[in-house]
């Protein structure tokens, strides 16, 4: 029985296979209290509810009159996750913001005699570092038209209180979540901020089949992967377009993992972008189906068909086998130790460009798995991408300290 119906994900944004997640829980006075993310805001909202079952026959009724909403306006931080009470009342949490980066809150909001707002107070953080009052860019929440109804996203605009443009309307990316069963959120991300200080507007997308948006969003993507998510960052890439918030003949996407896959769809299948840059990304869904870890190995029979019964449908998405229709500048970055997209699916996108004569670059990380976590090459990953895209696009990248290096763009004309 749904005790509390709503068209979102309770326990918040991401799928429940990570370890060390706490979406709901039991106060010390027997209350149940639950996150989950508010759609028009971005901001994570705390429900707190009774649950007597003794001597109701409407159990719904009686949570949905005992419930009580809690959000930023009460003291809790933007976003938050991970819920933690203790035996004096005090809520501990998991959260951060757009402008904060994440840390362990404690929050008395909960406790009995609180009259006035108590705002959650930082015990630890993820981070030390100062960032400079203006340079943050604070997203905006979209819904745009798709498809299949509406789709959601979040709009960063170009922010940097040193520089100024006349032009009218900025370069545009769009950056695509991997999962593909997962989200994006409004907390504070270095690489979407590395973008917008530098002149670029950014549009995160939630495309349909991401998390906390209900059951029957995250059910979109059902047997439509590399349908469903291509229509949805296009759909959002044009909207932002119609809105005057973005040039487009300066469309570029990125994503990692599932959302190098979207990346490299769009750019197969779609005429939309004019750039793009796929990180860890699968190019070719047998291979994935046939050598990804026991975790995944059924996973893309819901995603795409079953395996290999529906091999022709492998193949009918795969980018890989597409090349003939791509037709825009691709930077493609990989590790060379990825046991989940094995590095010779990037190369084999590599070469099938450099056969095309369509510009593309391809950067091999040595020591690097699914996902980089050298810090210096996150540094000259995000540097490599802004340098592309100003060859491409045919702007100066500004480096001050000099620490993007130059590299090679096969094919491209200076």
């Amino acid at each position: 029985i749904s005790i509390l119906p709503k068209e979102i994900d309770f326990g918040g944004r991401a799928p429940g296979w990570q370890f060390g997640q706490q979406g709901y829980s039991f106060l010390v006075d027997g209350r149940i209290a639950a996150h989950y993310p508010n759609q028009s805001t971005g901001e994570t909202e705390l429900v707190v509810f009774a649950e007597d079952t003794l001597g109701t026959s409407d159990l719904p009724g009686m949570v949905k009159k005992s419930a009580k909403i809690f959000s930023k306006k009460d003291g809790l931080p933007h976003s938050f996750a991970d819920l933690a009470p203790s035996a004096t009342g005090s809520l501990h949490l998991v959260g951060g913001g757009p402008d904060i980066p994440s840390g362990v809150y404690k929050w008395d909001g909960l406790k009995e005699n609180t009259e006035t707002t108590s705002t959650a107070e930082l015990l630890a953080c993820s981070s030390n570092a100062k960032i400079p009052d203006g340079f943050v860019s604070i997203p905006k929440t979209v819904e745009f038209p798709s498809p299949l109804g509406t789709s959601y996203g979040y709009y960063y605009p170009p922010t940097n209180p040193t520089a100024s443009s006349e032009e009218a309307a900025p370069p545009l990316l769009v950056k695509v979540h991997g999962g593909p069963t997962a989200c994006t959120s409004a907390s504070f991300n270095p690489g979407i901020q590395f973008f917008t200080s530098r002149g670029f507007a950014v549009l995160d997308v939630d495309y349909g089949g991401s998390t906390g948006y209900g059951r029957e969003y995250r059910r979109r993507l059902r047997g439509k992967w590399g349908i469903v998510d291509i229509d949805d960052v296009c759909a959002g890439a044009e909207y932002l377009v119609k809105q005057g918030l973005a040039d487009p003949k300066r469309l570029a996407i990125d994503g990692g993992s599932a959302g190098g896959y979207t990346t490299l769809g769009a750019l197969a299948f779609r005429d939309v972008f004019t750039a793009g840059c796929s990180l860890f990304g699968v190019a070719d869904c047998s291979a994935l189906a046939a050598d990804t870890h026991k975790f995944e190995s059924r996973y893309l029979d819901g995603l795409i068909g079953k395996w290999p019964e529906e091999k022709a449908l492998y193949e009918e998405r795969a980018p890989i086998n597409s090349v003939d229709t791509l037709s825009c500048p691709i930077l493609l970055l990989q590790g060379d130790e990825d046991k989940i997209v094995p590095p010779n699916q990037a190369e084999m996108m590599h070469a099938a460009l450099l056969k095309k004569k369509i510009p593309t670059a391809l950067k091999m990380y040595k020591g690097e798995q699914h996902g980089f976590r050298k810090a210096e090459n996150i540094e000259d990953a995000l540097n490599s991408e802004l340098y592309f895209y100003s060859k491409v696009f045919g702007f100066t990248c500004y480096d001050k300290d000099n620490e993007i290096k130059p590299f090679t763009v096969d094919n491209l004309e200076e």
